[in-house]
């Protein structure tokens, strides 16, 4: 470790998987795979979907904005994990700086908007006769500059707050990207008000969110169930289920990340949690959204014919 002054801390170690030269090797195809899923999946829904009018409806509309989230997250990440893993492992203080508020913003993003896909789905479940009025184009616009502002508020508080800690104690990451909780534990300052903005944003950025998507569900199944038509309930557990996989998937990691102090940071057990909701989740959710909707699959077959 690099035991230096607050004042000369220009850059991080991030220590990434492992300190063998073999295993970066083998897992460097792993994650350039990943991130090529990702880019090339998320950009095909976006030009997939902005190029069929059929689909300029509130769903696809929320599913474009997913798609971008997801290519930012992966974009903030995956490359420089990938140099790390056949060059410098070492990032800038700015550098490492930018990829905590490009991930925090998207990641906010992300969780939002898992709600406003909820609420598009209650509404056109549940309120079938009053969809078009409910969720009309002026109020998934509203709902989207809410996503993205209140997902960017919540970055700039954390990152701001993380911007007067100084780091003495070492300036080795024991993460494979800058993120808070590791971050926190390299300060040698107190991080209550740190750790206590980062509980409150889970609070009502995860475990919020995941209760109103629990409960919109529950409505939803309940109407579901009223429907007499065998098809029709297929129809509607299909276009719900793809959904509910894709959240369970962030929830679960990401509160189980965000929810603890940081001195209870695990090395090797929330690197992997982390690898689920950075790399694996973005590079599932446009083959979940794309295999599972026949409308999708329609249009990437237009795109390509």
């Amino acid at each position: 470790e690099w035991s230096l002054s607050p004042t000369l801390v220009t850059e991080f170690l991030i220590l990434g998987f492992s300190e063998t030269p073999q295993m970066q090797m083998l897992l460097f195809p792993v994650f350039l795979l990943l991130y090529m899923v990702a880019l090339s999946g998320n950009l095909l829904i976006v030009v997939a979907i902005g190029s069929c009018p059929a689909l300029h409806t509130p769903m696809y509309f929320f599913l474009v904005n997913l798609a971008v989230v997801d290519i930012l997250c992966t974009s903030t990440i995956l490359p420089k994990l990938l140099g790390s893993m056949v060059a410098d492992r070492t990032i800038s203080y700015g550098g490492c700086i930018v990829q905590l508020f490009s991930f925090t913003w998207s990641l906010g993003a992300e969780l939002l908007l898992f709600s406003a896909m909820a609420y598009d789905r209650y509404v056109a479940i549940c309120w079938p006769l009053r969809y078009s009025t409910l969720m009309d184009s002026r109020v998934c616009r509203l709902l989207a500059v809410a996503v993205w502002t209140i997902s960017l508020a919540n970055t700039s508080v954390n990152t701001g707050l993380l911007l007067h800690l100084p780091f003495c104690h070492s300036n080795v990451v024991e993460h494979f990207f800058c993120e808070i909780p590791p971050l926190l534990k390299l300060a040698c300052a107190p991080t209550r008000l740190n750790e206590a903005m980062a509980f409150t944003a889970d609070v009502i950025l995860a475990l919020g969110n995941f209760s109103v998507i629990m409960l919109s569900y529950g409505c939803i199944i309940a109407s579901i169930l009223r429907i007499r038509s065998a098809s029709g309930k297929r129809r509607a557990f299909s276009t719900c289920s793809s959904h509910l996989l894709v959240v369970s998937l962030y929830y679960c990691t990401v509160i189980y990340t965000y929810i603890r102090p940081a001195s209870r940071y695990s090395l090797h057990k929330d690197k992997v949690v982390s690898v689920i909701y950075t790399s694996v989740a973005p590079s599932l959710n446009p083959l979940i959204y794309s295999l599972r909707n026949t409308e999708v699959k329609a249009a990437l077959r237009r795109l390509f014919s």
